[in-house]
């Protein structure tokens, strides 16, 4: 089971990992060589090599050359960030870091091993985890799920593996949340996609426990593609984690992922992210939840990394008494952007959402809250709540608020609210007097901005989120 906490005991523990935070936990790089690779730019030539290579079924090959079409056919979206910096020509779209997919820490080959041991995934899937995949640059290179759960017929690997194993199952839920005519990058992933997860929960399935995959994006001037599809089954219980970090380097890279979950009649879904990319990356994935009847979905995600990121997490409530939380940290450093917010598009009467977005800039960073609110004709008796809050660290960090709110029915009750706030001397003036230093201080003014968040977290990956919030403030000397 999850493990329960207080606040104050969540403090305290994030107060300890504050002070032996280090970086070089996250950014180091490795050396390691492809056993194969596609090379640099986008062909139809590339697609078919990277569907040859995998040797997958007609359907598939047809559906990423229809989804290069459409991606080439699409201009390039111009109403949020630049993303000018993106040389589609000059990225490297698949790599593969080795032949071996295992099921065995022992069976993966020793550097890659290496690279997840720093990062504490192994003993984190012994500890807390019902199942993992770790994927290493685009392919999954290890998959493992516990005994008790494989027995009452769950399935979790990565998605590739499932094609081959599962084929009938991807094929019905393939693209249909996420078509690639959706946008660009949904395009870009439909044509170029490798790895990521593939979970299915049967029926009444509940898992106690989460499921966690964890992404490494390691090349120069490479992308990372991954298609995750969750689909909680008539009553099914899941807890899916997701997390990823990237070295840094001088030219930028592409994370494109798409993340497409099905919540069935009466199910109960949570996602959990945390992204700490670093800031040579551009991060532009799509996610979207179909909730159905009686069913409740919950984004839980932490935005920490990236030079660019563009992340709208939405819910499409299709059932009546569908509900959806979402729950978002959002923090912007030196030269970066983070524009970010969630949606929630209400389709059934008694359907209920919620988002609450914390964002936090320093320097000269920016964050932005877009979001959706639509509660459609029809949809009687429907309830929102949304709350965005932004957290300027300083003079120079930046903070902007676009909510798109759109209520047809007479019978929907909707409310917004949204503050904007710094550290105020007073607070740091009185933690100070309390025995804390100023860096500390800070830490514990921004821990308490982010509590409503943090505290829906398992305790070990709060204490991770907690701990990337440190490390991104500390880069630029904002604190500590």
């Amino acid at each position: 089971m999850v493990e329960e906490y207080s606040k104050d005991e969540l403090i305290e523990r994030l107060t300890e990992e504050l002070k032996n935070n280090d970086k070089s936990a996250y950014e180091f790089r490795d050396n390691i060589k492809p056993v194969y690779s596609t090379g640099r730019g986008l062909t139809r030539k590339t697609v078919e090599e990277i569907s040859e290579i995998k040797k997958e079924p007609d359907w598939m090959r047809r559906a990423r050359l229809k989804a290069l079409e459409i991606f080439l056919s699409k201009p390039m979206p111009t109403w949020g960030p630049d993303l000018s910096g993106i040389d589609f020509d000059n990225i490297t779209y698949y790599t593969r870091p080795d032949e071996i997919k295992a099921r065995s820490w022992d069976e993966v080959p020793d550097q890659i091993k290496q690279t997840f041991q720093k990062l504490g995934i192994p003993e984190m899937e012994q500890k807390y985890l019902a199942g993992s995949v770790a994927q290493y640059d685009s392919e999954g290179v290890y998959s493992n799920l516990r005994r008790e759960w494989e027995e009452k017929g769950v399935i979790f690997t990565d998605l590739d593996t499932a094609v081959q194993k599962y084929p009938d199952l991807v094929k019905e839920y393939y693209c249909r949340a996420i078509p690639p005519s959706d946008n660009k990058f949904a395009a870009l992933n439909g044509a170029v996609w490798s790895g990521g997860s593939f979970l299915y929960v049967p029926k009444g399935v509940k898992i106690d426990m989460p499921l966690q995959t964890y992404f490494r994006l390691n090349g120069e001037q490479s992308g990372q593609f991954e298609h995750t599809i969750v689909i909680a089954d008539e009553g099914a219980k899941v807890h899916y984690i997701e997390g990823c970090t990237a070295p840094k380097y001088e030219t930028n890279s592409l994370h494109t992922a798409i993340v497409e979950i099905y919540a069935h009649k009466n199910s109960e879904v949570k996602y959990t992210s945390v992204q700490n990319w670093s800031d040579s990356v551009y991060n532009l994935p799509v996610k979207r939840a179909w909730v159905d009847e009686n069913a409740k979905m919950e984004w839980i995600t932490g935005e920490l990394g990236s030079k660019v990121t563009m992340i709208y997490p939405s819910s499409y409530l299709r059932g009546k008494n569908a509900s959806t939380s979402n729950l978002q940290i959002t923090l912007a450093t030196h030269n970066t952007v983070k524009d970010a917010g969630g949606k929630a598009l209400h389709l059934a009467p008694n359907t209920t959402s919620k988002i609450v977005s914390k964002s936090i800039s320093l320097d000269d960073g920016l964050t932005v809250y877009r979001g959706l609110v639509r509660i459609n004709d029809g949809a009687r008796n429907s309830k929102s709540f949304v709350q965005c809050d932004a957290l300027l660290i300083n003079d120079e960090s930046k903070n902007y608020t676009y909510p798109y709110d759109e209520i047809y029915d007479p019978t929907a009750v909707f409310s917004h609210e949204a503050t904007v706030g710094r550290i105020g001397t007073d607070e740091l003036t009185y933690l100070r007097s309390r025995g804390l230093s100023e860096d500390e201080a800070s830490s514990m003014i921004v821990l308490g901005f982010m509590d409503d968040v943090m505290k829906e977290i398992p305790m070990e990956f709060a204490v991770e989120m907690n701990r990337l919030v440190k490390l991104e403030m500390s880069k630029m000397g904002a604190v500590g």
